[in-house]
C-alpha cells in the first residue's frame, strides 16, 4: 500500500482557533502529521511525498468540487486581509451571512465571513501552501490507486471533510475526500465516499448531494448534540439525481464501538446496494474517548476491528485521513487500525 503526506503541510500551522467564545491552542496543527507518522512507522509503514504540490491537473480537479470564486479567495484573502488597518495576523470573520446571504462582497471582511462558516479556519501568511500540500497528498494516493495500487493512503492536515463548494469550516478547506473521488472518477463510473469519522462529513454531503454517480455515506455523533449542527440527520437523502445516493446514520453522543459497527454494517448494505467500483473512506481517529474533542468512547484496540471490517469490502480504496487529534494514543489509534486493514 501506498502512503503519501507532503511536509509542505506543516506551513498551515495557526496557534490558536476560537471556541466557545475563547481562544484557545488548536488541536489541528503540525503536530497531528508527525503523531500519526510514528503510529505508521510503529507498523513499518512509511510515507512518500507527492512529487509536485501544485498542478494545473490539480487546480482543474479542486475546480470541479469548488467554486471559483472560493478557491480565489483561499489563495489572496491573507495578503489582501493584511492590508486593511489594524488587521489581525490571521484572518478570521467577525461577521456571518446568517441565515444565508444574497450579496456576495467585495471587502476582505465581508468574503471572510462568507467563506469561513466558523472560527475554527483562521489563515496565516503561509496557510494556503500548507492546504495545497494537504489535497496534493489526496490525490497521489488516488492516482496510485488509479496506476494499480488496491489501497492507498493519505495522510492530509489539514483534513477536508467539512469543507463544501464555496465554504470553509471545522479546520477544513480544501475537501481532500471529495477530491479523491474526483480522481477515482475519471476510471470508475461509480465512486462510494465512506465517512466514519466523528463529525458529520456536511462538506462533502453538500458537494455530491445532486449527484447520483457518487454515494455519499456518514456515521456520526447526532448533529442535534454536536458539530457541525446543522447537516447530518437521517432524513437527508440527496435531491434530483442523487436522491437516494446520501446517507447518514447518526449515533447517539457517547456511543460505543457496538454502537457505531452495529450502524456501519447498515450503512455497508446500502452501500453495497449502490455497486461501487472504488470507494474512499475519511477515516476519523476522533472517535476514541481520549479524544479532545470526545464525542465517542471507542478504545484503541476497537480501530482494529474497524479496519479489518473495511478492508473487507474489496475494492479499490483511498484511505484519507479526517479527524483525530494530539493525544497519546493518537498514533496508537492509527496503527491499530492499519493492522486491521493492511496486516502484513
Amino acid at each position: 500500500m501506498k502512503l503519501f503526506y507532503h511536509p509542505d503541510q506543516e506551513r498551515h500551522a495557526p496557534a490558536t482557533f476560537q471556541f466557545r467564545g475563547q481562544a484557545i491552542d488548536s488541536p489541528e496543527g503540525p503536530v497531528r502529521a508527525e503523531l500519526l507518522a510514528a503510529g505508521l512507522a510503529d507498523v513499518g509503514l512509511s510515507l512518500t511525498a507527492p512529487a509536485e504540490v501544485d498542478s494545473p491537473t490539480l487546480r482543474h480537479r479542486l475546480a470541479q468540487i469548488h467554486t471559483p470564486r472560493y478557491l480565489q479567495f483561499l489563495e489572496s484573502i491573507h495578503a489582501r486581509w493584511r492590508e486593511l488597518s489594524g488587521a489581525s495576523e490571521l484572518v478570521s470573520p467577525n461577521v456571518h451571512p446568517c441565515g444565508g446571504g444574497h450579496h456576495y462582497p467585495r471587502h476582505p471582511v465581508g468574503q471572510a465571513g462568507w467563506h469561513l462558516h466558523d472560527l475554527a479556519c483562521p489563515i496565516g501568511a503561509d496557510s494556503f501552501a500548507g492546504i495545497l500540500a494537504s489535497a496534493a497528498s489526496a490525490q497521489a494516493a488516488a492516482e496510485a490507486v488509479l496506476g494499480g495500487h488496491g489501497s492507498a493512503y493519505a495522510l492530509c492536515r489539514p483534513p477536508g471533510h467539512h469543507a463544501g463548494p464555496d465554504r470553509a469550516g471545522g479546520f477544513c478547506f480544501l475537501n481532500n475526500s471529495a477530491l479523491a473521488a474526483t480522481v477515482l472518477r475519471e476510471q470508475f463510473s461509480r465512486i462510494a465516499t465512506l465517512d466514519v469519522d466523528l463529525h458529520h462529513g456536511n462538506g462533502t454531503q453538500d458537494i455530491f448531494y445532486y449527484r447520483g454517480d457518487v454515494w455519499t455515506g456518514s456515521l456520526h455523533v447526532d448533529p442535534s448534540d454536536f458539530y457541525p449542527f446543522f447537516w447530518g440527520g437521517a432524513d437527508e437523502e440527496g435531491m434530483g439525481e442523487g436522491l437516494g445516493a446520501n446517507v447518514n446514520r447518526p449515533l447517539p453522543l457517547g456511543s460505543d464501538a457496538a454502537a457505531l459497527l452495529e450502524a456501519l454494517e447498515a450503512l455497508l448494505e446500502c452501500l453495497d446496494a449502490f455497486r461501487p467500483q472504488a470507494v474512499v473512506i475519511a477515516l476519523g481517529l476522533d472517535t476514541h474517548k481520549d479524544d479532545p474533542l470526545a464525542g465517542m468512547v471507542l478504545e484503541t484496540a476497537d480501530f482494529t476491528a474497524l479496519g479489518r471490517r473495511l478492508a473487507g469490502l474489496s475494492l479499490p480504496t483511498v484511505l484519507v485521513q479526517e479527524g483525530g487529534y494530539p493525544t497519546d494514543v493518537l498514533g496508537d489509534n492509527l496503527a491499530a487500525f492499519m493492522r486491521g486493514y493492511y496486516p502484513h
